[in-house]
This record gives structure tokens, sequence and C-alpha cells, in this order.
């Protein structure tokens, strides 16, 4: 077995596919907060891309954790020169891995914030890249409004306090470059949010007036925060994944990644500091991100939240398993045809019917092993940015709803934290004890989940969606998930 080193990469190249270009001679261009397995499937992958062809050499990545569990990644990364093997997994079984080196460095912000800092500041960050989550911008999703009151960022909004979140630590790095007259870098969030850009410009402007208000006002007159929507199905690294590169190539990596084939990205073209040539590898830079980003939202992001309570209440465990259940993937088109694609403009250059059969294709595909509890994790970050626009839509230009208010039903019977088999279900969700309260009393009081105004606003209060919601609720709770969906798939 062979350690993933650089200095080992000579004797893998007979294994597997491994970098060729000489990592002496990469500079750091950006600096990348949220380095998981979704970033080092797409964007590392990317640039390594264009690395293996003689370009963006100095666009290298430096990575950065915030949060104390990205202890372990800075570990992984340290013990192989920031190298990892990137597994690609066909539908047929098909199996591709190569070695990944774009990621040059890795810093831990609670181990020393003032090198986070110093980096963001360097003149060579010209680009600061975010996947901290949906949850991550720190934004209520009902108001908009930026939350200050959350310890950590109110921690950072105290003088000369050593920062502790992405908001305290770029705001620190954006003040330094203003007083040396240097231009600031372009933030460019990689996040599932609708104007996912725009997020992150009010979040950080927000922040940065509280703590500045003239430093707040260069923010937002100066910082580029480019639109952005990226896509590619990459489930968590498990025990099996590291030992079947173990087992495959004999390479012993501490983290690899597993994701499917396809991949896609479109990016708003607004680098005034400049950028890589992400257009050599595929990346679509247009001047309007919202038709990709909306499909990609309401179609797969809002269809795995369709799919995963349903599917974790009928006794599924992963989601190619479900997918492949003429039952579901009959409900998920019905609601992509019914509900979601009525919300859409027309999106250039997509064939619309064609994409929403692929997606049932990629939810079903086996190699990727994706698993159903991943999908119903943080739902109070997702279904919020996700579903509810759908249904915020269709109300309001009297579309359907019945589909969209089963899928929240099914997540607030999926919060009572107990199954049809009377087994546990482990709610993760950071508000996932406020959420199992409410579900545990809606046997009684049947609107009690849905009467959480910070997360649904006033749909308490529209009339043809509780309908919908209770009439779900109710069959969820007496027919059970298989039978509630049976009844859904068979109405007009």
């Amino acid at each position: 077995m062979t350690a993933l080193t650089e200095a080992n990469l000579g004797a893998l190249g007979d294994r597997l596919p491994v970098l060729r270009y000489d990592r002496s001679r990469l500079r750091t261009g950006i600096v990348h907060f949220g380095v998981g397995g979704f970033h080092r499937a797409h964007q590392a992958m990317y640039l390594d891309r264009l690395m293996a062809g003689g370009e963006a050499l100095d666009w290298a990545i430096c990575g950065v954790g915030v949060l104390p569990a990205d202890r372990r990644m800075r570990d992984a990364l340290a013990a192989q020169d920031g190298l990892y093997t990137l597994v690609v997994k066909d539908p047929d079984g098909g199996l591709a891995a190569r070695v990944v080196g774009s990621i040059r460095d890795y810093l831990f912000a609670p181990d020393d914030p003032a090198a986070v800092v110093a980096r963001l500041a360097d003149e060579q960050t010209r680009i600061v890249s975010l996947t901290v989550t949906e949850g991550g911008y720190n934004f209520s999703p009902v108001t908009g409004e930026f939350d200050a009151g959350q310890p950590d960022v109110a921690h950072d909004l105290t003088a000369d306090a050593p920062p502790r979140t992405v908001f305290g630590l770029v705001t620190a790095a954006l003040r330094r470059r203003r007083e040396r007259g240097l231009p600031p870098f372009t933030v460019m969030s990689c996040d599932n949010i609708q104007g996912n850009g725009d997020a992150a410009r009010r979040s950080f402007v927000a922040f940065a007036r509280r703590l500045d208000p003239d430093l707040g006002a260069w923010v937002a007159a100066e910082v580029a925060f480019p639109n952005s929507m990226v896509d590619r199905i990459t489930p968590v690294t498990t025990p099996e994944d590291i030992a079947e590169v173990e087992r495959r190539f004999g390479v012993a990596d501490r983290w690899p990644v597993v994701c499917e084939p396809f991949t896609q990205w479109v990016l708003e073209d607004r680098f005034p500091a400049g950028r890589p040539p992400l257009e050599h590898v595929g990346v679509q830079l247009v001047a309007d991100v919202e038709p990709y980003e909306l499909m990609k939202l309401r179609l797969l992001n809002a269809s795995h939240q369709a799919l995963c309570y349903f599917a974790h209440l009928c006794g599924y465990r992963l989601v190619h398993d479900a997918a492949r259940d003429p039952l579901f993937a009959d409900f998920l088109l019905a609601y992509m045809d019914r509900e979601a694609t009525p919300t859409l403009a027309p999106v250039p250059g997509v064939d619309l019917a064609a994409y929403k059969r692929e997606l049932i294709e990629r939810f079903s595909n086996p190699g990727v092993r994706d698993t159903v509890a991943r999908l119903c994790a943080e739902s109070s970050d997702r279904i919020p940015k996700w579903l509810l626009p759908v249904v915020r839509h269709n109300l309001a230009h009297g579309g359907e709803v019945r589909r969209s208010a089963a899928v929240v039903a099914s997540w607030a019977r999926y919060a009572e934290g107990v199954d049809e088999q009377d087994e546990p279900i482990e709610v993760v969700d950071r508000l996932g004890d406020r959420l199992t309260a409410a579900a545990r009393r809606q046997r009684a009081e049947p609107l009690a989940f849905l009467a959480d105004r910070e997360l649904f606003g006033d749909l308490i209060e529209q009339e043809r969606f509780v309908a919908a919601y209770r009439a779900a609720l109710d069959s969820l709770h007496h027919k059970g998930a298989r039978e509630t969906l049976r009844e859904l798939v068979a109405a007009p």
C-alpha cells in the first residue's frame, strides 16, 4: 500500500492517472472556505484540469476551515500534501479515478485566524470562494435579514476580537486591503441558494456595515459577488470508499471523494480582479445565471427533498433504490412537470424535458450510493430555499401545490423522529429539537409544524396550501407513506 503524497506520485502513476504538472510552480490565487467533498469534486477538479493543460498555475487553492469539524480535513490534506483521489462512478458499475492537486495549502482558522487574514489580504489572492452550506450565510429564510445576534457573529463584531466566522475573517482582510490601497478580491459563492452571489453580498455587506459603516459602503461599492450554479452529486465518503481505493489502486488515501459523472458549472462572468480561463474546461460563463440556477434548485434540489422523507418512511436508505422504484419516479416527475416547471423561464440551450428525465437517471445511479440520510439533513436550511419558492409562485399564480404541500408534510412526519416501524429517526438539523417538539404535537395539533413562521412565513394563512398539507399529513399518519404517494400519483 502506497501513501498518497507528492513524493509518491511517481510510484502511483502506473495504477491511476496522477498529475503531471510541477506543483512547485503553483501560486495561490484562490482562498476557499468550506473544503468538503463537493468542492473537491467540482471547483478544485476544474482547476486541476486547467493545470494539467499548463494553464491557471497562478490560481492554486488555499483551503480554509472555520468549524471545529474542519480539523479532520486539515489533518487529512496536510498528511497528503493537499492531494486526494477523485473517484467517478458510472451507473453501469464503471469507475474512473485520478489524483487531484489543485489544493496547494490549507489553513485551520481556529488555530491561527491572523494567518488566514494575512493570506486573504495578500495581493496574490484574487478570488475568495465559498461552499459554506445553505445555512452559512446567516440570514432569515423569511425576511432575508442578516442575524447579527448569532453568537460567533456577535463576537466578531466586537472591536479587536480575533475573527471566528467567515464574515469576520473576510471583512478583516478587506479592511486591510483597503488600508493598503489594494483592490478587493472577488467573493464567489458556490452554494445552492437562489442568487447565491447576491445572498453573499447581502450578508457580507450587512456584517461590514455593522462593523464600520464606511467599510461597509466600500464593500458594497467595490467588491464583486458573481452568481453561480453548481451541480454534481457528491455523497459523503464512507469507509467502504476508502477501502475500495486501497483495494483497486493500492493507494492509501485518508479522504478520497466519490461522485457521479455529471458535472455542471454556470458562472456570471464578473471578476474585476481576474479569473482562471474556466471556459477552457467546460464552465459556462454567462451574463445571467438565474435561469440555470432556478432550474437546478427547483428541479434537482427540491426533487431530492421530495424523495428523501417519503423514502426514509418507506424504508429506503439509499437514494438509488428509491429512485428506481416506479412509484417514486412517477411522483418526482409529476412534481417537476406540474409544479416546478411552470415556475421556470426558458433556460438557454437546455431541453427541460430531457433534463428532468436525466435527473431521474442520475438519482438512480447505484455506483454513487448516495444516502437518504444525507438528503434529509439540515432541512430547515434547504426546504425554505429550494421548495417554498415553488409553492409561493404557484399560490400567487394559481398553480398546483398539492405535491409540494405533501413534501412539506412528509418532512413534518419525518421530523417526529419515529418511522412507520416505530424505529427512531435521527433528525440532523440545526433546529432539530425545535422541529421535533413541534412535529410530535401535530397529531393533536395538525398545524403545529407549519406554524413556525421563521421557516414558513405566512403559509399557515394560505388556505389552499393548508388544505393540501393537512390532507397529506393525515394520510401519512393513517395510511402511511407509500399509500400517500400512490394517491398523489393517481390524482388528476
